[in-house]
């Protein structure tokens, strides 16, 4: 997966939208105000592309020690979110899009029931 490949796959979700609250480098994309997916943009430049992603607790620590490639979230809370190194091209497309897909849902779960009825 490239730079627009994700772009385009996080965006193609409904009420996601892309920001820069850091810096003009961190990419976070949200759902409904909430990030569930987080880059920097100097590490795809670098060949060095890395994602946070919000995950179950159980299931971030079963990845953890079934792929050298992902690790407890970098300047995230370390239970909730898993840093995935893509630069080590170690995890399928299919499993990379299950990740993202799983963070955006476990973000839009805990949102207000109101909040995610205005997604219907």
């Amino acid at each position: 997966m490239n730079i627009e490949q994700l772009y385009h796959y996080c965006l193609n979700k409904k009420g996601v939208t892309e920001h820069f609250p850091f810096d003009d480098n961190v990419l976070v994309f949200k759902v409904l105000g909430k990030m569930f997916l987080l880059t920097g943009l100097d590490s795809w430049e670098k060949n060095e592309a890395a994602i946070n992603l919000k995950c179950d607790p159980d299931y971030a620590q079963e990845l953890r020690e079934t792929y050298e490639s992902v690790e407890p979230g970098y300047h995230m809370s370390k239970k909730h979110w898993n840093t995935v190194k893509l630069y080590k091209n170690e995890l399928s497309p299919q499993l990379i899009k299950a990740l993202i897909d799983l963070s955006y849902q476990l973000v839009l779960d805990s949102l207000p029931k109101k909040t995610r009825d205005t997604l219907l």
